[in-house]
């Protein structure tokens, strides 16, 4: 397994000016050699002229979160991270990689729920480069690897859930989109830690039901909504009720035997319950006709 290791390059500014400075002084040695006929020094001269020059193609520039490998006739002799102008040696293959943050959104999945209902799903996975050389030596293409996971963890994490909770603690795609996004990023870091890459964020950006049972589900999500309004409103109107008859029998208003009791509790039920205004019936005659 390849493990980044740090590569001491040399400082290409000397190296520039000493390969610059070789190759002056050579020249002109070389000239002088041959006008005084001495042909075998004129050669030598111009041998050290060439190796000047070839010593100069190992200069190479590291730009700001940018990090160069070096491999020496496919041995990996180490990477080079600080930014700036540098020399090693000429016959290292130099491959430049980002160390940037980058961001990618999966394409919209069409997987199953927890509760195996069809649903589209899609997450924005922010991440980065730490280790080099597993990104390079490791994976085929880390870019393209990264791409893969992700989308094979979403669909992972995806089927450990529902879309929407049914149940008292139950945690759903929709509800817990926090705990969600953490599982989904444990995921991945234990499929990318392999390619030398760090997950520094992944969310959900699209969930939805497929279309197929966009509409049924929607008349689900209805009713359970209406459910629970009425829940809520006739546990408030059991409250009033209540509230009432306490208050009629503290305050000794009227006294009230338990059939009319009954009735009370149901005109006021019937009120405080109905979707539309109701109608009063005014009663002319004594409280028992």
């Amino acid at each position: 397994m390849y493990v980044e290791k740090k590569y001491s390059a040399g400082n290409g500014f000397l190296m520039l000016l000493g390969s610059l400075a070789t190759m002056l002084a050579t020249g002109y040695f070389a000239v002088r050699a041959f006008q005084t006929q001495q042909h075998l020094v004129g050669l030598v001269w111009i041998f050290i002229a060439f190796v000047a020059l070839i010593a100069m193609t190992g200069l190479f520039i590291v730009h700001p979160n940018e990090a160069k490998a070096l491999v020496l006739f496919g041995t990996y002799k180490g990477t080079v991270r600080q930014d700036g102008f540098w020399w090693a040696n000429p016959f290292l293959t130099k491959q430049a990689i980002s160390l940037r943050v980058r961001n990618f959104e999966t394409a919209k999945l069409k997987v199953n729920d927890n509760h195996s209902n069809p649903i589209e799903i899609a997450a924005i996975v922010v991440w980065k480069v730490v280790d080099s050389a597993e990104a390079l030596f490791e994976v085929d293409d880390y870019a393209r690897y990264v791409e893969v996971q992700s989308e094979s963890a979403l669909r992972g994490v995806a089927v450990q859930y529902a879309y929407d909770s049914h149940t008292p603690g139950e945690q759903s795609l929709s509800q817990n989109t926090d705990e969600v996004s953490l599982t989904l990023e444990k995921a991945l870091k234990d499929r990318l830690l392999k390619a030398g890459v760090e997950v520094v964020e992944a969310r959900i950006s699209h969930l939805a039901y497929s279309p197929e049972i966009a509409a049924a589900m929607l008349q689900r999500q209805q009713a359970s909504a209406i459910i629970s309004a009425r829940q809520k409103i006739v546990e408030g109107a059991v409250g009033m009720v209540e509230m009432a008859l306490s208050m009629l029998s503290e305050k000794q208003i009227v006294t009230l035997d338990n059939e009319r009791k009954a009735a009370m509790v149901s005109n006021l039920l019937v009120v405080l319950c109905s979707d539309h205004a109701t109608q009063p019936v005014v009663n002319t005659g004594s409280l028992y006709t």
